[in-house]
């Protein structure tokens, strides 16, 4: 990264996406799929691979988990504040891919 976009949002946006599934799994929440097992069908996705990338993007600070059940403890998985105003980006360049 060049030290002029370490102040670019849409770089530090990048950065955090990282790959697509870090990309796909916010759109899955935006869209209301908020529990694990929803988000493995929707996404066709490997139970560890979507463990990690959950994982990921909490520590990261665009999703944050909330309990749902207690025995065995389920969460769902929701946008921060900071996920939430990474949607424009997303569909802004989901948008332009499609042209």
């Amino acid at each position: 990264m060049h030290r002029a976009d370490e102040a670019c949002g849409i770089t530090q946006d990048a950065v955090v996406m990282g790959d697509w599934w870090n990309v796909l799994v916010p759109r899955e929440t935006a869209r209301d799929r908020l529990r694990f097992d929803a988000l493995a069908v929707e996404l066709g996705l490997s139970l560890d691979v979507l463990a990690e990338r959950l994982v990921r993007l909490i520590d990261r600070g665009v999703l944050r988990r909330s309990l749902y059940q207690r025995r065995p403890d389920r969460y769902e998985y929701l946008l921060t504040d900071a996920g939430s105003a990474l949607l424009p980006l997303l569909v802004a360049t989901a948008c332009s891919a499609g042209r």
